[in-house]
């Protein structure tokens, strides 16, 4: 009786293990990446006419190698790669000085390490370095001081120049981004995260119109003021920053972006001013995706695309050719599956056992989200060109496969405090 006994739990066992199995491989948090690599597979296919281009099955390899990946990494409790964290970072910092010495340099940027049979783009790797040493800090006491801060802004500041002086204007906003809402998710006070996040804010005012600081400073003051009890000492930090970073931002504008780089940030106002030079991606990125209407000329019929009006379609602008060939319906399932993927994030993120699991994932979920944001924005004439790519649709290997490990560590978060409400 009690050898049948073990034999029932037995099999409940390996039921509920093929139950965890059959629910981690049809997870939208991994159906949703396969189904956009391949709808983006097809598109570059669209875009890069000639045989000789074998872009889209690079794409669709690496996407179901990242597939295989994620599935691999769901079975490794996060616990286990915590030792590994602090060498990880190391290394990407590692990767990321190499650049300056042996990097890659193309179209002015040098971003890329080349490892003989492939090369990488070191700062993929380095979003989630952060991401990880990040959540280790923060994991371990909340913010409630302004010593609490000097640490984890230690940690993103090194990678962050790094990458901007490459450079790499897009991820190194990014890593701003994942920070800000990592912070808050630790129970940073929300003033605190508008007082920095509005050092962005007094850059461009100092860049368009100087004399707004007059009033927008004194603002500045008056957050501050009722953001702590220690209302003088925090006043006086609060303007401290804002007036370094007035100091700072001509400097960095001058030494910091390549002029390519200004023109994006200046030209995306009125790009029509510069048509055939740096306004030229917009204006041909919106023809593009209006022309489509509302359903689209058809996969690979995208006349635009076919013609390879716009430059390195299949990389950042990848979009302009999803909405010129499926139309507007094509784009609003395209952001309805970006939703279900962020949602799915926040919602693992919550339910996750450990606040290092909730840190990692919000921090991955903040990462995609704003990227789909701004590349949605640049492809439409919202925003500047920045270079950033859509996640799982942009061409790029590694940016795709860094994407999937982080839907590996998300699915790994999931499977654990499934396991836990099991028991």
């Amino acid at each position: 009786m009690i050898h049948g006994i073990s034999l029932l739990k037995k099999k409940r066992f390996f039921q509920k293990k093929d139950n965890i199995n059959r629910q981690i491989i049809f997870s939208p948090l991994l159906v949703i990446p396969l189904v956009l690599v391949v709808i983006s597979s097809i598109l570059i296919k669209s875009v890069q006419r000639e045989f000789s281009q074998l872009d889209f099955l690079n794409h669709l390899f690496t996407g179901l190698f990242g597939y295989c990946l994620a599935i691999l990494i769901s079975y490794i409790p996060i616990e286990r790669i915590r030792k590994y964290v602090v060498p990880f970072y190391f290394c990407s910092l590692i990767s990321l000085l190499l650049i300056y010495f042996f990097g890659i340099s193309i179209y002015g940027a040098q971003r890329w390490l080349s490892l003989g049979i492939f090369s990488f783009q070191p700062s993929e790797v380095a979003k989630l370095s952060t991401i990880l040493t990040l959540a280790l800090v923060l994991e371990r006491k909340s913010i409630s001081s302004i010593k609490d801060l000097l640490f984890p802004f230690l940690i993103v500041t090194v990678p962050w120049l790094l990458i901007f002086f490459q450079p790499d204007l897009g991820t190194s906003l990014v890593l701003i981004v994942l920070t800000f809402v990592m912070l808050y998710w630790s129970q940073m006070p929300i003033e605190w995260i508008l007082i920095l996040a509005f050092c962005l804010f007094t850059a461009i005012i100092y860049l368009v119109s100087p004399k707004l600081l007059f009033f927008w400073i004194p603002f500045m003051g008056y957050l501050s003021f009722r953001a702590s009890p220690k209302k003088i000492i925090f006043i006086l930090l609060t303007l401290s920053l804002h007036l370094l970073v007035i100091k700072l931002t001509p400097i960095l504008w001058d030494f910091g972006l390549k002029d390519y780089q200004k023109d994006r940030l200046i030209l995306f106002l009125d790009p029509s001013r510069d048509p055939l030079g740096g306004g030229y991606h917009l204006l041909q990125s919106k023809i593009a995706i209006g022309s489509g209407g509302l359903f689209g000329t058809g996969l690979l019929n995208g006349k635009l695309t076919n013609l390879q009006f716009i430059p390195e379609q299949h990389t950042d602008f990848i979009f302009s050719a999803l909405g010129e060939e499926l139309g507007f319906f094509g784009c609003i399932l395209v952001l309805f599956m970006f939703f279900i993927l962020i949602t799915k994030l926040i919602k693992v993120s919550k339910n996750a056992r450990t606040n290092l699991e909730s840190l990692i994932v919000i921090g991955i979920a903040s990462i995609f989200l704003f990227q789909i944001i701004i590349n949605l924005f640049m492809t439409i004439g919202l925003g500047p060109v920045t270079g950033i790519p859509l996640p799982f649709m942009s061409y790029g290997r590694t940016s795709l496969l860094v994407n999937f490990v982080c839907i590996g560590l998300a699915l790994s978060t999931l499977n654990r405090s499934r396991s836990l409400r099991n028991q």
